[in-house]
């Protein structure tokens, strides 16, 4: 992986600062600047959700700077851009499932923990541009497929209302003090350094487990319930590319995905093949808040962006399940 250059300039002389660069799409982020050189990269964590098993490769390397810290507050979140070029803000509480058990926490990570950032950006002297991890639930109950971003609907769960008010906070800023703020719509990303463990865990991962101890996953709902999948590889490409795009893109959000849909019993069947097993499925209740069918159009992401998915869902699979039997329990 990351073999591929998604940028086209010299990150020899750029700082990044890449908060939940603990976690897994932070981390994955994190890898490909190392691996193509960048000048340094900073992480911001508080490993509330992040591993430090996912920084264990770089914790020695001289252009690797590690920060414990919570967005939550400002003075940690201004600290942290000093000195830095660009930003890639990752961090947050994920999970639908955990928003509604606790929409307190999740509130006061995802929208004041992103207001802080949007201050220290506006703020800063240095930073030219934050890319931050908006989120496909925005799209609430529209029922449009596939989904294209001036159309949204009702949120169904406090994490989507979350994400959208970030989304509102970014344009805001950008309106009234200049900021440049770029975000990413994430359709259900998958890959390595994605855990399973926790009660919101993430699906895939969930059934890659299930998978490596020939156990029966627990699929909620009747599993025909659709998913535009996306490989992590994807998200990092998106992310690098929108750091560098030109000023069309400046505070706008993007839809990044792979364009194609699959269902969650589809998806349990791909896996099966995959690892060469037939284990079947048990199927429980409907998940409260989750939407039913997810498809992205990502046209404006490669127009504006430049963004090109390197992987389909199903070489996704492949990568992930070969790294999940190496280094997963």
């Amino acid at each position: 992986m990351y073999n591929t250059n998604y940028h086209n300039c010299d990150l020899s002389k750029l700082q990044i600062l890449v908060t939940g660069g603990a976690g897994f799409i932070g981390s994955n982020l994190v890898r490909y600047l190392l691996k193509h050189g960048v000048k340094k990269v900073r992480v911001l964590d508080d490993f509330s959700n992040g591993h430090r098993h996912n920084l264990t490769d770089f914790s020695d390397l001289p252009n690797f700077e590690l920060v414990e810290g919570d967005i939550r507050d400002l003075e940690t979140c201004k600290s942290a851009m000093e000195g830095m070029d660009y930003v890639s803000h990752q961090a947050a509480l994920g999970s639908v499932p955990r928003s509604i058990h606790d929409p307190a926490t999740t509130n006061a990570v995802n929208i004041s923990g992103f207001l802080n950032m949007l201050i220290a950006l506006k703020d800063s002297d240095s930073v030219k541009r934050m890319v931050y991890a908006a989120s496909s639930s925005t799209y609430g109950d529209s029922k449009n497929l596939p989904k294209v971003e001036e159309t949204i609907g009702s949120p169904l769960s406090p994490y989507a209302v979350t994400k959208y008010v970030n989304e509102l906070y970014a344009e805001v800023f950008g309106s009234t003090y200049d900021t440049d703020v770029i975000g990413l719509r994430y359709f259900n990303v998958f890959g390595p350094n994605q855990s399973s463990e926790g009660a919101y865990a993430a699906v895939i991962p969930l059934f890659m487990q299930a998978l490596k101890d020939d156990t029966s996953p627990q699929i909620n709902g009747d599993g025909e319930q659709t998913r535009d999948f996306t490989f992590v590889a994807n998200a990092v490409q998106a992310n690098v590319k929108a750091f560098f795009a030109s000023k069309d893109a400046k505070n706008e959000v993007f839809n990044v995905a792979c364009g194609e849909r699959i269902s969650v019993n589809g998806l349990w069947a791909s896996l099966n093949t995959a690892a060469n097993k037939k284990i079947s499925a048990q199927y429980g209740p409907e998940r409260q808040g989750d939407v039913r069918d997810s498809l992205a159009n990502i046209s404006k992401a490669q127009r504006l962006l430049g963004y090109d998915p390197e992987y389909s869902v199903g070489e996704g699979l492949k990568i992930t399940w070969d790294w999940w039997i190496e280094h997963m329990r």
